[in-house]
């Protein structure tokens, strides 16, 4: 009795073996790609699939944007900096069919292109060029990508530069650098300024020349300025006019011509 439970559990166990490997359940966001005696045959999903075990194979892919994070590359810049540059790139299959068919592990692929393609483009700009014009760099990167994986059914749908380090010489240089820079503009703009006061002094001078009672004024006015600070000791500015007076009572009048 125990020998015919047994010998008919066996193949109720086979049946329930073969319904188990023969349904897939699919997310949302997968896709499964079928082939049938090797040859593609369909992509299924989302939901409940049923294949034929031993006659067809199944490939899950997930459809979901995948986050790469490119390992650090060695690159020498255009001006001949060397620097070590790393990104971040998001992509996602878009055609399950040719992510399967046409490239062997297609995150490897893209992992390896990505690599390639960030040093050739950052080598091709200069030092400068990287630091300041980072959003140019990842649409360049990002558009040679997805010219790229397009074959393999895959989308690059962002690349960004994370870190761009120098090595300590070169980090060094950098700050010498805008340090002289720096020390340059603010040369140039204590020069303006001299500039701009000598040419309003030169016109306030030439506005006095031509009114003598502007001089006058601005004589007031300093006299005024000095009475209002806190010292003891006034100082009266003597005009001008007053010295040139002065100078003249030591010297001898000239003598005046008789006519006969």
């Amino acid at each position: 009795m125990p020998d015919a439970l047994t010998t008919s559990l066996i193949p109720i166990f086979i049946i329930l073996l073969i319904l188990a490997s023969a349904i897939k359940i699919l997310r949302e966001y997968e896709r499964g790609v079928v082939f049938t005696l090797g040859r593609f045959w369909g992509v299924k999903g989302p939901g409940l699939i049923i294949i034929i075990p031993g006659i067809q194979q199944f490939v899950r892919v997930d459809l979901r944007t995948r986050v790469l994070d490119v390992p650090p590359q060695d690159v020498i810049s255009r001006d001949n900096v060397s620097v070590r540059v790393n990104a971040v790139i998001y992509y996602r299959v878009i055609d399950a069919e040719r992510a399967v068919i046409q490239v062997e592990e297609f995150e490897a692929a893209t992992s390896q292109l990505a690599q390639t393609t960030l040093r050739s483009v950052v080598g091709q700009h200069d030092l400068d060029e990287m630091l300041a014009e980072r959003e140019k760099i990842n649409n360049k990167i990002q558009d040679i990508l997805d010219a790229q994986t397009d074959a393999w059914g895959i989308k690059v749908s962002n690349v960004e530069l994370k870190h761009i380090d120098l090595n300590e010489t070169m980090v060094r240089a950098i700050a010498k650098q805008a340090e002289a820079e720096r020390l340059r503009r603010a040369k140039v703009i204590d020069a303006e300024g001299e500039l701009q006061a000598s040419e309003m002094l030169r016109r306030a001078g030439d506005v006095l020349a031509q009114s003598p009672y502007a001089l006058q004024l601005r004589y007031l006015s300093t006299l005024i300025n000095i009475a209002g600070e806190r010292s003891s000791t006034i100082v009266f500015p003597v005009p001008i006019d007053l010295l040139a007076n002065i100078s003249q009572w030591g010297k001898p009048s000239a003598p005046e011509k008789k006519t006969d």
